[in-house]
């Protein structure tokens, strides 16, 4: 391996084999839907498939939603055709189709729309924050150092948290409840 890589650029080709499957020549469509058709919309609905006809003129986008918010979305197709198209470059998609589920839906459509909202990050330790600023106190470029001072932070912690686990098992027993 080349050292660290991004998340996007090891699961690219991933994405893009099981969005050709699917019909997504471009899997922009997928990994960014949010940005392209807006949060209102993507809150409402996902993309699920694009069918391309025989003929190869124009192709159908599948959005799978709620059966609340399908009127909702029904009066948007237009808008939602033209931003897809915008995405591909050209007017690839011709149509749009509207597929409603129960929330619970059938296995397409088991996986929730929003996605969760972000739990806030645990505050650190004052004493590991303390020890990390130490040992990079003597750091000239104010930028590198608030970067390293986070390497340390994390690192300390992990440390830490390492060891707290260690403590909690007998070797002999398993963990300690």
């Amino acid at each position: 391996m080349r050292g660290f890589e991004q998340t996007a650029g090891l699961l690219r080709d991933r994405i893009r084999t099981a969005g050709a499957s699917r019909g997504f020549a471009v899997t922009r469509l997928l990994t960014h839907w949010p940005e392209i058709v807006g949060t209102e919309v993507a809150r409402m609905a996902r993309p699920v498939k694009v069918g391309f006809r025989r003929d190869g003129l124009g192709a159908t986008l599948t959005l799978l939603t709620t059966g609340a918010q399908a009127p909702m979305l029904e009066m948007q197709k237009e808008s939602i055709r033209e931003r897809v198209n915008a995405c591909y470059g050209y007017a690839a998609i011709s149509k749009v189709l509207i597929t409603q589920t129960a929330p619970g839906g059938f296995a397409e459509g088991q996986v929730a729309f929003a996605p969760a909202p972000a739990s806030a990050a645990p505050p650190p330790d004052p004493e590991i924050a303390r020890r990390a600023a130490d040992a990079v106190a003597d750091v000239g470029d104010a930028g590198l150092r608030a970067a390293l001072e986070n390497l340390g932070r994390n690192i300390l912690a992990r440390t830490s948290a390492c060891a707290q686990n260690r403590q909690d098992t007998d070797p002999e027993k398993g963990p300690v409840r």
